[in-house]
């Protein structure tokens, strides 16, 4: 590690080591990052994927699951430039570390509709075109006209929405891809529309959603023509607890922190929701959450 840490301190990066990580993701849970640096641009971001140690991205922790036993390598989130945005007419350019709920509020100021699909939607602009995140109101992927990812080696590589072929909560990404900044088609036309439809669905979120304690949102993806929560809801799992954590009693599809909850509680409950559906529905639900980190061979994937 001591290498490791020298070379990103000779980038011009401040590494910290051991850095408990339940206090950045929403979960509230999980173990320690082995390194957890802050990139600034795309020249340091080079710098950490040439080291050849695995890499982890943790944005704002919205969807992500981390094993109690922590993440190795080096775990990063995109500061600086990865920030900013700039709009140019109709088209804006747009950092991957820029938080949606952040980047929302800078249309509003100017104007810009096209985006509606991210309201209530945590995490980032990286994170969003990299799982095609949306809502009723649409997907981030029709909205896309290129994304710049940093690869494994450092190689910066421009692809296009045909190249990344979004689909239902999906990105064909190269492995190991970094998304460092996006150029998306917006409109003016659609804006006050727009606003009204996502005041509704915000409103809506509020009344159905257990918003005020830690989940990380939704946690598998809705089988086609159904919804995740009515299958979790309608095999009785709705409010089933296992350590501290327990199938929301408002919203079956989503997993809440009651407190004190490990990584392996939540695993718990998103296996036997996916095994129960699967045997009194024959439908098998897709996770949506990331699980990242050092857990035990054979649990993941789901």
């Amino acid at each position: 590690m001591k290498a490791l840490l020298q070379h990103l301190q000779a980038a011009g990066l401040s590494p910290k080591t051991d850095v408990p990580l339940a206090k950045y993701g929403y979960w509230r849970l999980g173990g320690p990052a082995d390194i957890l640096v802050d990139v600034l641009d795309t020249e340091g971001l080079q710098a950490v994927m040439t080291t050849g140690a695995p890499v982890t991205v943790l944005g704002n922790g919205s969807n992500l699951l981390v094993a109690d036993e922590g993440i190795r390598g080096i775990t990063i989130r995109l500061k600086g430039e990865f920030l900013k945005s700039e709009a140019t007419g109709e088209i804006l350019t747009a950092g991957g570390g820029l938080m949606n709920t952040v980047l929302l509020a800078r249309l509003q100021k100017i104007q810009l509709g096209g985006l509606g699909c991210l309201a209530g939607v945590p995490g980032t602009l990286g994170g969003a075109i990299r799982m095609n995140a949306g809502t009723r109101l649409g997907e981030i992927g029709s909205r896309v006209l290129w994304v710049e990812v940093v690869l494994p080696g450092g190689e910066r590589q421009s692809l296009s929405p045909d190249e990344i072929g979004f689909s239902y909560r999906w990105a064909r990404l190269p492995d190991g891809a970094i998304i460092t900044r996006a150029q998306l088609q917006l409109s003016q036309e659609i804006y006050a529309e727009e606003r009204e439809a996502m005041a509704e669905h915000i409103d809506y979120r509020k009344r159905t959603q257990p918003l005020d304690q830690p989940s990380c949102g939704s946690v598998f993806k809705n089988p086609q023509g159904d919804h995740a929560g009515r299958l979790i809801e309608d095999v009785g799992l709705k409010g089933h607890k296992h350590g501290g954590a327990r199938i929301s009693a408002k919203h079956a599809n989503f997993i809440v922190n009651e407190g004190g909850a490990t990584a392996m509680d939540v695993h718990h409950l998103i296996h036997l929701a996916q095994e129960t559906v699967q045997e009194r529905h024959g439908v098998t639900l897709e996770p949506e959450v990331h699980a990242v980190g050092d857990w035990p061979d054979g649990l993941w994937p789901l």
